[in-house]
């Protein structure tokens, strides 16, 4: 079994919001310890053709935030994983940012993931979770420099996200000795490191094991879902993944 957690990612209204429930249960049934739901949203600058496609769907669909949050709440009744919302900062300002957090905490979300909205240009959006208990999870690369990352960990986030490599999720990840030392030196911070972009197999995550303490996986249940359209079948991967299947 994977020393390392699994933070499952789902897409909000994919393949349909009653379908959602039946995805995020199959998640938790194969041990996911985390549940990040994505907000759909029109111009998804860090998700690859997968995800894109997902999003699309669910917002041709009808998805609307409100539908999400409302998501959000039906999940937290039900399960007692941490839940975590990803978005873009566009739904975020939209909403308001203090409204946005508001509306997490009162749905029972832990934290929230906005790659698009850096601690120094988040329009406050660290502030406000941080007054709320909120956890806002930073979302940095393998380019970051040594002051940035520094600035960073200052903050003290309980959470911080990095890409295992440069460019979108869901294309083939190279864990090799330099993103090892990447992530030691991220791990340095002392927050949780979460792992992601192009994590598909038990071997990468018995490979993250000592580097990082949570690995998000994404594409990799979405390709299941739309090859196989049984949602059963996420139950299965989820436990290949953490090694108990």
């Amino acid at each position: 079994m994977s020393g390392v957690e699994l933070m499952a990612h789902m897409v909000a209204g994919y393949p349909g919001m009653g379908m959602s429930m039946t995805v995020a249960q199959a998640l938790v049934a194969g041990g996911a310890d985390y549940l990040e739901v994505q907000f759909p949203f029109s111009d998804p600058s860090s998700d690859g053709p997968v995800i894109e496609r997902a999003c699309q769907a669910a917002i041709e669909g009808g998805f609307r935030v409100d539908d999400g949050f409302a998501f959000m709440e039906a999940l937290s009744r039900d399960f007692t994983v941490p839940l975590f919302i990803m978005t873009y900062g566009s739904l975020v300002f939209a909403r308001g940012v203090a409204k946005f957090c508001d509306d997490a905490v009162k749905s029972g979300v832990r934290g929230l993931i906005i790659p698009d909205l850096p601690p120094d240009f988040s329009e406050g959006l660290f502030d406000e979770g941080r007054k709320r208990g909120l956890a806002i999870v930073p979302v940095i690369a393998p380019e970051i420099t040594d002051e940035r990352l520094k600035m960073i960990g200052d903050m003290k986030p309980e959470y911080i996200y990095t890409a295992l490599r440069l460019g979108i999720t869901g294309s083939d990840t190279s864990l090799d000795e330099a993103a090892m030392r990447y992530l030691d030196k991220v791990r340095k911070t002392g927050s949780k490191i979460i792992g992601g972009f192009g994590v598909r197999s038990r071997e990468m995550m018995t490979a993250l094991e000592g580097h990082a303490d949570i690995a998000a996986v994404g594409s990799h249940f979405l390709k299941i879902l739309d090859q196989t359209g049984d949602p059963a079948k996420l139950t299965a991967a989820a436990m290949e993944l953490k090694g108990i299947a």
